[in-house]
């Protein structure tokens, strides 16, 4: 297939019409069709639909639409990879990672990567795990430094997956208050209902209390969790700030879990932490394709596998008084 006709049925795509994509590509409406014509002609199968005075992709269309994205982006990463070749003189490393990570490993690996290889130009972008993945497919970021619980795995040939560590998750809960002990105003489940009957585990105690919700992933593992306890938990706040997320349980507003990475970033004086069994996520790097990965890509994972190994996890330091300081 022609590079240039997937060019132009990504505009289609992307702009909704056949007269904004001409606009878009500085081509005329005549030229536009002839692709498109040219390109269906190329799949054996109809791209585009008559919808009233205009086109709509059919849905072979939309599916060709989409990877037309990720190989446009990918020859662009070819084609700086292929200028960069001949040495790391001229070579870029584009990272995105989530924030506890950038606040913490990210720091390491980019210091030593800049101090041996001060020719190389890295450049990082913040993003939750599902975004890095989207962007590492259309070539916007070289590697995807993401995070996962039991979901699963990002799938395709089109990537390689390179595990780190695992983080262990922390209930976080006000300093100074006992367990189980419940906070200001916090909603009543009704007297023996089913959740009082099944709630067991660590965080059962806490069935009662309002409870703080990270990211939408981080949110669904909350929820699965609870739910392995016997409870649905009542979700008062919902920030994926972890500094916030903290201040909100230092002043009584709830509990929430943190990953082991968000305390080591940031650890608030006035929470209390426990470490929850058998509970955890997973780090890993994404690179497109197969290895080996372009050498300044190389240069980073090598960095990034001996420099990042499993930190000293904060110890769980469960609360012990009855009630909060003043």
């Amino acid at each position: 297939m022609d590079l240039n006709r997937l060019r132009v049925l990504a505009a289609v795509a992307r702009e909704g019409s056949v007269t904004r994509a001409a606009e878009a590509l500085h081509y005329s409406q005549p030229a536009i069709s002839h692709h498109l014509g040219r390109l269906e002609t190329e799949v054996g199968i109809p791209l585009l639909q008559r919808a009233g005075r205009g086109v709509r992709l059919t849905e072979a269309g939309r599916i060709l639409a989409e990877r037309a994205d990720e190989i446009l982006g990918r020859v662009r990463s070819a084609e700086a990879e292929v200028a960069a070749y001949a040495g790391l003189r001229a070579g870029r490393v584009r990272l995105a990672t989530f924030p506890s990570a950038l606040a913490t490993v990210v720091p390491r690996v980019a210091a030593r990567l800049l101090a041996s290889h001060p020719e190389l130009e890295l450049a990082l972008t913040e993003c939750e795990p599902p975004e890095a993945i989207t962007a590492l497919r259309s070539g916007d970021v070289d590697v995807a430094l993401v995070f996962e619980h039991d979901e699963p795995r990002p799938s395709g040939a089109d990537m390689t997956a390179t595990a780190l560590f695992d983080e262990p998750i922390y209930l976080v809960t006000p300093r100074g208050r006992a367990l189980g002990g419940r906070l200001p105003d916090s909603p009543r489940r009704p007297s023996g209902g089913r959740d009082e009957v099944r709630a067991s585990g660590p965080l059962a105690r806490y069935a009662a209390e309002r409870w703080i919700a990270g990211c939408q992933r981080c949110r669904a593992h909350l929820l699965a969790i609870c739910e392995r306890d016997g409870f649905v938990p009542h979700i008062a706040f919902e920030t994926d700030d972890y500094v916030a997320t903290q201040a909100l349980v230092a002043a009584g507003m709830g509990v929430t879990t943190l990953p082991g990475l968000a305390l080591l970033a940031n650890r608030n004086a006035q929470v209390d932490i426990e470490r929850i069994p058998h509970d955890r996520r997973r780090i890993l790097a994404f690179t497109y394709g197969r290895p080996p990965a372009p050498l300044p890509v190389q240069t980073f994972l090598d960095l990034l596998r001996t420099t990042v190994t499993p930190p000293t996890w904060p110890e769980s330091q469960p609360t012990s008084a009855t009630s909060m300081p003043s």
